[in-house]
């Protein structure tokens, strides 16, 4: 017998007191819901500015049985959750500018300074399978340069936490939402506006003229999408959760808070259904508050071998380890359906940068974590003759359920996860 949709706002009510129900598989919309055998699948990528210090990252051996890293150490709790990659990049050329392309893994021929012709991040191929199934396709989130759609252009990142609690849970009053939904009509008859226009421009055209103003109406349809999913959303109402909204947004020095509180709200994000698709880049150029750190943490990062200041640094990084690990705990003790939301959550975590004090771009720390893979090993490519990282993305595509066999400059499929 199938099931009716259970409506967000119920409420269990006896002897006048209500009490809000937690989000349940019932309240999901159906245009939200696979198949019945089909859970969801959620994707979160995270990217870090300046590496992370290789000889406290990787361990010494390849395999299931390796001894932990100073940094692993932190986490080891959770080996069987993640797998831990070294020996892959995308071959770019030294320098900060390969930032562009850790997400996007687009050929290094067009990686080049002062010369960058970028393509579709992962997020964001990801999230163009999956749109209109949540209230957000995707969010980007705290910064850089992560998320670029698929004509190479890059997509701005929130960095107010703040912000996008108020979108995803506070409802506002029914003035706001009729104002919303005002606005997204307005911007439905603009586009119909347009679009009229332009099938009369189009036939005074030339070729060239014409393949310009080709890519112009697909910007116009992807508009249009994106209009009618926000219209259909702004008539449901927002999850109700139990959790107070930021009172202040944390900034570069409160490094370790600042990435706690994103992680907080990416999981609120993935437990709630909100999206199932979400980048998120921290770091900062700052010195963090940390017990027994003075240097900021670029200074740091640029350690040019200097004992003290490698100290320094792993003292920041074993910080942000440690954050990211609780974050792993929260999802593992989280339940989606009859499974850790962990298990149901592919977590990426690595830097542009496999030695940021020589701006190098090889040998990436890479960590794979969640999302129903076979974890628990060392996977050990040649260090010197990397693998490229976007055969790892094309993995990453096909376990969100998606065909491909191929993305940016991949080669083939990495399948020893």
């Amino acid at each position: 017998m199938p099931r009716s949709l259970l409506p967000r706002r119920t409420f269990l009510r006896s002897s006048g007191i209500a009490i809000g129900l937690p989000f349940l598989n019932a309240m999901r919309p159906v245009a939200s819901r696979a198949a019945a055998d089909e859970p969801p699948r959620r994707l979160l990528l995270v990217g870090r500015p300046l590496g992370l210090h290789a000889p406290h990252f990787f361990p010494e051996q390849a395999g299931r049985d390796y001894q932990p890293s100073r940094y692993l150490r932190l986490i080891d709790r959770l080996r069987s959750d993640y797998t831990v990659f070294s020996g892959l990049s995308h071959r770019y050329g030294a320098g900060h500018y390969a930032e562009v392309g850790l997400m996007t893994g687009v050929h290094p021929d067009f990686i080049r300074p002062n010369e960058i012709r970028n393509s579709i991040s992962l997020d964001q191929e990801v999230a163009s399978h999956l749109a209109g199934r949540t209230r957000f396709n995707s969010l980007v989130l705290g910064g850089g340069n992560a998320a670029w759609n698929r004509r190479g252009v890059r997509l701005p990142a929130e960095s107010r936490a703040s912000a996008v609690f108020r979108q995803l849970f506070i409802q506002g009053t029914p003035d706001e939402q009729a104002r919303e939904l005002r606005r997204v009509r307005d911007g439905q008859s603009i586009l119909d506006d347009v679009r009229d226009q332009l099938g009369t421009l189009t036939s005074r055209l030339g070729s060239e003229d014409r393949d310009r103003i080709d890519l112009y109406v697909t910007s116009i349809r992807e508009a249009e999408q994106k209009l009618q999913q926000d219209e259909a959303w702004q008539k449901t109402p927002k999850p109700r959760i139990d959790a107070e909204p930021p009172k202040v947004d944390y900034g570069g020095p409160q490094l370790v808070e600042r990435s706690r509180q994103w992680f907080d709200l990416v999981h609120l994000a993935f437990q709630t259904d909100s999206t199932r698709v979400i980048s998120l880049w921290l770091g900062s150029q700052e010195r963090p508050e940390i017990q027994g750190v003075n240097l900021g943490h670029h200074d740091a990062s640029h350690h040019g071998q200097d004992p003290a200041k490698l100290e320094q640094l792993a003292l920041i990084e074993e910080a942000e380890i440690r954050v990211f690990g609780e974050f792993l705990d929260k999802l593992k003790a989280s339940i989606d359906g009859d499974r850790p939301l962990l298990d149901r959550t592919t977590v990426f975590y690595a830097s542009n940068l496999g030695n940021s004090s020589s701006h190098d771009n090889m040998n990436l720390p890479v960590l794979l974590a969640g999302g129903g893979y076979r974890h628990g090993s060392h996977i050990a490519h040649n260090r010197e003759n990397n693998t490229y990282l976007s055969n790892l993305f094309v993995r990453l595509i096909q376990q969100m359920g998606i065909e491909t066999d191929r993305f940016g400059a991949s080669t083939g499929v990495l399948s020893e996860v």
